[in-house]
Order: structure tokens, then sequence, then C-alpha cells
């Protein structure tokens, strides 16, 4: 009995094999084929808990359903109406902007989105191939560039996106969780970029790793941020942050769309000097 459960439990220790003939199987597998097909059969007859009472295909009676009213029953029904109530396809996919948009300002924004395509686009090329292609192929060598310069390209646009948004103060008429989100995505990227210089596989690399590594160590942070260990530095900078950063992102252009673009300081005032009622009654709505 102690033999079936050490092989059924640890994969450590061997385990104990049955067969018959050509054929042959870990007990710790026929195990849990036998389960399988039990909850299999089980599934099949068991009734489901509550399952009479549930309304039928299709929703309630014709009956019960209050005209012009749309009632959900389900999470996911639910999780649909307050995503159409926060951000419905006008909002979310918009074909006309504000006039003031038309200014360079508001370009450094869309910029740094397009820079980041780049980024993940020639990321994932240089990650499928390894560090021994882009060091000696020429197309190898063409496709770091794209990311090297792709990388600048996108702290640059984004650092006159954030100047821009801090002298507009775009945290106005309850964005301030949009200002939030940008600035995390800036921190974050600092934190890829810096990865992604540990991962050149140089010389260059190898004094950042050793010069980083002091300082990280003293914070604390060096025995599971190992800025030494190559093949982890890879995890952190292929999947870990540029999940962090593409999620940050996401989140960020989802709260404009629901709040709209923020408008110049000027325009705020003169529309406040105009309609003071209507311009503190769209303040609050936003």
């Amino acid at each position: 009995m102690s033999q079936f459960v050490v092989s059924v439990a640890s994969v450590d220790d061997p385990g104990i094999y049955l067969g018959w003939g050509s054929l042959q199987i870990q007990l710790g597998n026929l195990v849990v084929i036998i389960v399988m097909i039990l909850l299999f059969l089980i599934a099949l007859v068991l009734p489901f808990p509550g399952g009479r009472k549930r309304p039928a295909l299709g929703g309630l009676p014709a009956a019960q359903v209050t005209p012009g009213i749309e009632e959900h029953h389900t999470w996911t029904g639910k999780a649909r109406g307050w995503l159409l109530h926060r951000l419905p396809p006008d909002k979310l996919l918009p074909e006309d902007q504000p006039s003031y948009v038309t200014s360079w300002i508001y370009v450094f924004g869309m910029a740094a989105l397009v820079s980041l395509v780049f980024i993940l686009a020639s990321g994932a090329v240089l990650a499928l191939n390894g560090p021994s292609w882009y060091h000696v192929s020429e197309l190898g060598h063409f496709v770091n560039s794209v990311h090297l310069w792709s990388v600048e390209l996108f702290f640059m646009t984004m650092v006159v996106h954030l100047w821009g948004k801090y002298w507009m103060a775009a945290w106005r008429g309850g964005r301030a969780l949009t200002w939030i989100t940008g600035m995390m995505a800036f921190f974050v990227s600092i934190v890829t970029g810096f990865t992604g210089y540990l991962l050149q596989t140089n010389f260059d690399s190898q004094w950042i790793a050793f010069e980083g590594k002091d300082a990280l160590n003293s914070a604390g942070i060096g025995a599971w941020f190992n800025v030494a260990n190559v093949g982890q530095m890879f995890t952190w900078h292929i999947i870990l942050l540029p999940v962090a950063v593409g999620a940050v992102v996401v989140l960020h252009v989802l709260l404009v769309r629901v709040h709209g673009v923020v408008p110049p300081l000027e325009a705020a005032e003169s529309d406040a000097q105009l309609h003071p009622a209507g311009a503190e009654a769209k303040e609050e709505q936003r």
C-alpha cells in the first residue's frame, strides 16, 4: 500500500508499472485514466443542482421580461452590461475627435504606441532566433537595430507625451487614474529597458550586470532579481515585463477612451467663461 501511494504521489521515486504482453502502463497514469472515466460517467447521469429552476434557453419567458430593460442573470451578462455602460462602442472606437486634438502635442502619445508595436514585433523575432542569431547574422543585426531604435523612439515620444500632459494638468476631470497608469507604464518600461541592456550578451551587458548587482543586493531584491543570471533576465525581459507594460498601456488607453482626451487649459477656461454651469457639469461627468 505504501508503495502504491509513493508511486501515485511522488515523481522523484521510481513508479510501479503494470504490464500485459507488450503493453505497459504506470500505475499512477492508470489511476488518472480511471478517475477521468468515472468523472465523465458521473457528469452524464448526475443532475445539475438547481438546473430545473433555471430559465430555459433564451432567457425568461416573455411575460416576465420588462420591455425596454435588459436584465442580466449571469456574471458574464453583468460584466458585458457594465462594460457597455462605461465604454460604449462610440467611445471605444470614436469616429470624431474634438478640434483641439489637431495639435502636435497630442501626436506623441500615439507615436509612443506605434513605437511599442515595433518593439514587440522586433523583440518577438529576436526571442525566437536567440542571441547567436542576432550576433552573427546580417538580418539579425538589422532586426536588433530596429528593436534598439524603436526603444529609443518609444522613450523619447513617451517622455515628451508625459511632459505635455503634466503642463496640461491631464489629471483634471477625474483623470487621476489615467495619469497614474501613464506613469506606471513609464517606470515599468525603464525596468524593461534595463533588462534589455543585460541581454546584449557582450562585454557591455556583463559590465552593466555586475555594476547593478551590488546596488540591487544592497536594496534586498538581488535574491529574486539576479541580473547576473542571463536565463532569469530573459524571462523578465521577454515574458513578464512586456506583459506588464502591455497590460498597463491597454488600461491607460481604455481610460483615455472612457474619460475622453483632456482639453488644453485655455480651452477649458474659455468654456467655463462662456458656459459656467455647463462646464462644471461636464467636469463632474468626466
